[in-house]
């Protein structure tokens, strides 16, 4: 799946690039995205941001400590190119916002306005959501029930384009377990 993220969100993954990955778990995608929006010529581009979110403090601290494992993730964090904060995913991350690119790892029960709103014009989410209600999407072709892939482009003039690409199955988008 994490693959399948990066070529939805590549056209968006440039140099300087500002991206949340919500549900970042053990920080790995959170990697891979700031490599892709890294300059070539330097590990230290200053403009690039990659926010990892999770509402498990001890995923975000797992997360953090896998990226201090590797020279070049010590680099990331210490230049804050990436970031990890424990928060409630379905917020997004508003401190960091607008973002060219947001991953969703966990299964909404809805498209939250909030993350759409935290795109900016021209982004791309890429999230998994429960497909009970969504009459009226774009790209739906009548498929029913469970849970989809939607790719979400906010245009340039501020406009909102849904598509529904395939079927998949995550873990819910939820709160902490025990709250």
């Amino acid at each position: 799946m994490h693959g399948h993220a990066c070529e939805y969100l590549i056209d968006f993954l440039q140099p300087g690039s500002r991206v949340l990955d919500i549900g970042s778990g053990s920080g790995y995608l959170t990697h891979v995205l700031a490599n892709l929006v890294m300059s070539v010529s330097s590990t230290n581009e200053t403009s690039c941001q990659v926010i990892g979110v999770d509402h498990i403090p001890e995923l975000v601290e797992l997360a953090r400590g896998n990226m201090l494992k590797s020279k070049q993730g010590r680099s990331l964090l210490e230049s804050g190119s990436v970031k990890f904060v424990t928060a409630d995913g379905r917020l997004g991350w508003k401190e960091g916002a607008p973002y060219d690119a947001i991953h969703v790892g966990a299964a909404a029960e809805q498209l939250h306005p909030t993350l759409v709103e935290q795109l900016r014009a021209p982004g791309r989410m890429f999230i998994p959501v429960d497909a009970e209600d969504d009459e009226g999407a774009e790209g739906s072709l009548g498929l029913g029930g469970g849970q989809y892939i939607w790719v979400v482009d906010k245009r340039e003039d501020g406009s909102v384009h849904k598509e529904k690409v395939f079927q998949v199955s995550y873990v819910p988008l939820t709160d902490r377990p025990g709250t």
